[in-house]
């Protein structure tokens, strides 16, 4: 057995990868090493997406959970950042969040918040796997009395909302809006959130049936949500993903609006009103050439970390930053919440055109996109980091770096949770850095793939 965490907790094709013996593990570990110093019986937090592996994940975990003596409270198909909200308000000492996001129907996933509601440092998910991968007979297996219990209380659900709600100081009335709703964990909590608001709603794909999540709609698949914002003559749409960690939106003209584009708007409205902490936002590699751009034009500090939200996240806490996320949808609002949350990205996005009177249009005008290709590689999983090693793909990078060097560049990034190699190169025409960015995946692929 490898590696199990990735970036994002651990994540792989359910009852193959991510079996129920490997949940009752992590149940057991997470558990343990989460609660160990906790003097009275702990209690941790388990929720889900709608994926049809989830219930059978979430009975294994929660045996695991169980057999270390903690309380297990299952709260049901709720969004990522609830999970991180509730351990908070509940004062859980620990919550578990059962989805693979944004990845397809076969995979699921696993990850664990700590006590203050933040993922996991590497130490702690560390000494969870090594305690799983040594099979260390450490852990103890109370008995009788002291075994562990498992409750259900779906009505917390309505403290998120609530939450949620209150973090803007007004309201979203007169403002007509599409919700796609990914078939996922939003499907219930996001339209009950905005018509509460008082914005004028209407929503797709919010009828998960277990195998239909992130299906050809979401944060993922755009094409439908822009076609029906236009054709339905609404204002704005809204599309999440399968767990509603990130929020995607499109403008009244059917036009998509990135992470890169929300923390433009969102952070250049706090800037305006004084709450942009140190005048900054932190951003990824990822971000686009026109973000860099526009920062420095409006005088915004603009950091950019490696790929992943838990590093956005570690430099906005090292720091005292309030704002930063990634052009997937990840924005985090560390003034409210300690994880990317789309509904609370939807809310302030929303917000802000509903206090300035302006259409999304002509709000993302604040950034200029730059063409952007993106094309992933199909490698083993193990092979993920071998085109480090290939000196034919390394001198293929860097004449591609040398073409574009002072109008664009290439980054290349294996997937945290896929087992794919990405290749992004951004540039002036996209015709070219298309065939180049093709070329490129195709030449890894041959190099490193299966």
């Amino acid at each position: 057995m490898g590696k199990l965490f990735g970036t994002d907790g651990v994540r792989g094709v359910a009852n193959t990868e991510l079996t129920g013996k490997l949940a009752y593990q992590l149940g057991q570990a997470g558990a343990y090493v989460l609660t160990k110093e906790t003097k009275r019986q702990p209690k941790i937090i388990v929720a889900r997406d709608t994926r049809i592996s989830g219930t059978m994940l979430e009975a294994a975990l929660v045996g695991g959970i169980c057999s270390v003596g903690a309380k297990a409270i299952s709260i049901g198909v709720v969004p990522t950042p609830a999970v991180a909200y509730l351990v908070r308000e509940l004062g859980a000492d620990a919550g578990v969040m059962i989805s693979a996001s944004h990845n397809p129907l076969e995979f699921n996933g696993i990850k664990f918040f700590n006590s203050e509601g933040y993922k996991l440092r590497d130490e702690l998910e560390d000494e969870i796997e090594n305690l799983i991968l040594t099979r260390s007979d450490n852990i103890p297996m109370p008995t009788g009395e002291n075994v562990g219990t498992w409750d259900m209380d779906h009505s917390v659900i309505e403290k998120y909302i609530d939450f949620v709600c209150n973090t803007i100081p007004g309201d979203l009335k007169g403002l007509k809006v599409l919700v796609d709703c990914a078939n996922g964990a939003a499907s219930e909590v996001a339209p009950i959130a905005l018509e509460r608001l008082g914005a004028d709603i209407e929503i797709i794909h919010h009828k998960p049936n277990g195998i239909n999540i992130n299906k050809l709609c979401g944060s993922t698949h755009m094409g439908d949500l822009q076609s029906q914002v236009v054709g339905r003559g609404m204002q704005a749409g809204i599309a999440f993903d399968g767990d509603a960690d990130r929020c995607l939106a499109v403008d009244e003209k059917g036009i998509m609006i990135d992470g890169d584009q929300i923390l433009s708007i969102v952070g250049l409205d706090m800037k305006a009103c004084g709450t942009l902490k140190r005048d900054t936002i932190v951003a990824t590699v990822m971000s686009n050439l026109g973000f860099t751009i526009m920062s420095k034009e409006k005088d915004i500090n603009l950091i950019q970390t490696r790929v992943g939200d838990r590093y956005v996240l570690e430099k906005m806490l090292k720091h005292g930053y309030n704002l930063g996320g990634e052009q997937s949808g990840h924005v985090i609002f560390l003034d409210h919440n300690t994880t990317g949350d789309g509904l609370i990205t939807a809310i302030q996005l929303l917000y802000v055109m509903k206090k300035t009177g302006k259409p999304l249009s002509e709000l993302k005008e604040c950034m200029q996109i730059f063409p952007q290709v993106l094309v992933n590689a199909h490698v083993k999983n193990e092979n993920k980091y071998a085109y480090l090693d290939e000196p034919e793909i390394q001198a293929v990078i860097e004449a591609l770096e040398e073409k574009f060097k002072g109008e664009g560049r290439v980054l290349i990034r294996p997937s945290g949770t896929e087992p794919l190699v990405r290749v992004m190169i951004e540039g002036k025409d996209k015709a070219v850095i298309e065939e180049e960015a093709k070329k490129l995946a195709t030449f890894i692929e041959e190099k490193c793939g299966e």
